[in-house]
């Protein structure tokens, strides 16, 4: 049995320990993760569930996906819950975290002017809606900050053949918030995670305009950040709390989040 296989056998009981503990033997862990699910408020709902059974404080710090990685990377967390499979794949790969585990899912959404000149709502593809966009010149807002939304975004433009650039084309550098925030100012259209969108208040004359696209599904893991090349990570607690969002506790947690009657994420660590 290798060494990781080791750690991962004993992890699966921390939830267990770590509920016999007294709160006051309990650690802080740190969690980099992205701002969608921050400011679409999940982690508020959630988060105390946890606290409350194991007496595990969870501090986030919020980021979009490639800094959280970079954060990981550097072990400046104990875990990483972002939303770019491939790039997480990487950061296993390289030894960085120890296992990529599903946790939920939820999906992107065009979202653009009430008047949708680019006219996505007769798209037959994401693909096909953003050469729409492209085609018309009308202004997109990218977050262009290497968020798992920026990099779902540069993936669309490559599988609609779009090298996007020109006065219409906005990257800015930013959380989805301020993304979305730009976008209800000027008018434009943006990519949004459909929980941010739910949970936003500032929509101005923005109205989803393409959705459904199975290119727009957007799947979230979580990767405990390698103690072996990071010691000082909180292996135990971290993963008593990876163990926590995949049991059916924690997934029974994500699914009754909502804003309004609407779901913001699926679980699926199955």
């Amino acid at each position: 049995m290798t060494h990781v296989h080791r750690f991962m056998l004993t992890a699966t009981f921390g939830l267990a320990l770590l509920a016999a503990f007294p709160a006051s033997a309990q650690q802080v862990i740190t969690v980099a993760s992205t701002t969608s699910t921050e400011n679409s408020g999940l982690f508020d709902h959630i988060l105390p569930l946890f606290q409350e059974q194991t007496g595990i404080e969870v501090r986030v710090v919020a980021q979009g996906t490639g800094q959280a990685l970079e954060t990981g990377r550097r072990g400046d967390v104990d875990l990483v819950f972002v939303h770019a499979r491939a790039q997480e794949e990487a950061f296993v790969a390289k030894g960085y975290g120890v296992q990529r585990v599903d946790v939920m899912y939820n999906d992107f959404v065009l979202v653009g002017p009430g008047d949708d000149p680019a006219h996505l709502r007769d798209a037959d593809s994401a693909a096909d809606a953003f050469a729409a966009i492209a085609e018309a010149g009308a202004p997109f807002v990218s977050r262009g900050d290497d968020s798992g939304t920026h990099v779902a975004e540069m993936a669309l433009w490559d599988a609609a053949e779009v090298a996007p650039q020109g006065r219409w084309y906005l990257s800015i550098g930013a959380g989805m918030g301020g993304a979305l925030n730009m976008a209800a100012q000027l008018p434009a259209y943006v990519l949004a995670d459909r929980g941010t969108w739910l949970s936003f208040q500032n929509r101005g004359d923005l109205d989803i305009v393409f959705e459904g696209d199975a290119g727009l599904l957007n799947p979230y893991g979580v990767i405990l950040v390698n103690p072996a090349r990071h010691p000082h990570v909180k292996a135990t607690e971290a993963q008593a709390f990876i163990d926590w969002l995949i049991s059916d506790a924690g997934q029974a947690a994500i699914a009754s989040f909502t804003i309004n009657g609407a779901q913001l994420f699926f679980p699926n660590a199955d």
